[in-house]
């Protein structure tokens, strides 16, 4: 038996092994590109902003909700400002790599993983801990509808 972390679900993976490997100024543009990539939120949350749960540790204002399906996949939304950059493109990476992913998929993801990404050379450590709570935030979101 092995005490090995984890693995990461396959697209989180990909991810993670991408931005690890690729140079510096390329990470930071493929951050900027997931930003880009992040979906608005649907209409129902536009219309009801407060089924949205905030990140008060995160220093961009940060909200996520959650929903799950019929097939107990979890879709994921999240709203955060354009004038934050680097959160949106990491909550598009979250979107792109979990967004239908089951319950146990994304509880199970390391609370660090994104530091295996190469980003500590790019990001302030107070945006690093900000990662750190979306995730973290996510996950409670993730919990709460497992036990629903």
């Amino acid at each position: 038996m092995t005490d090995a972390a984890p693995a990461l679900p396959d697209k989180l993976q990909t991810i993670v092994t991408m931005f690890r490997s690729a140079p510096k100024p390329l990470r930071l543009q493929a951050l900027l590109e997931y930003s880009k990539k992040l979906p608005g939120l649907p209409e129902k949350y536009l219309e009801h902003p407060e089924f949205l749960q905030p990140v008060p540790e995160c220093t961009s204002p940060f909200f996520l909700v959650t929903e799950q399906d019929e097939q107990g996949g979890m879709h994921l939304y999240f709203k955060v400002p354009e004038e934050a950059p680097t959160v949106r493109g990491y909550a598009g990476i979250l979107h792109e790599a979990l967004d239908g992913a089951q319950p146990e998929e994304i509880l199970s993801i390391p609370d660090q993983f994104y530091m295996d990404m190469g980003l500590t050379e790019l990001i302030t450590p107070m945006r690093l801990r900000g990662m750190g709570a979306i995730l973290m935030r996510l996950k409670n979101d993730v919990r709460d509808h497992a036990r629903a």
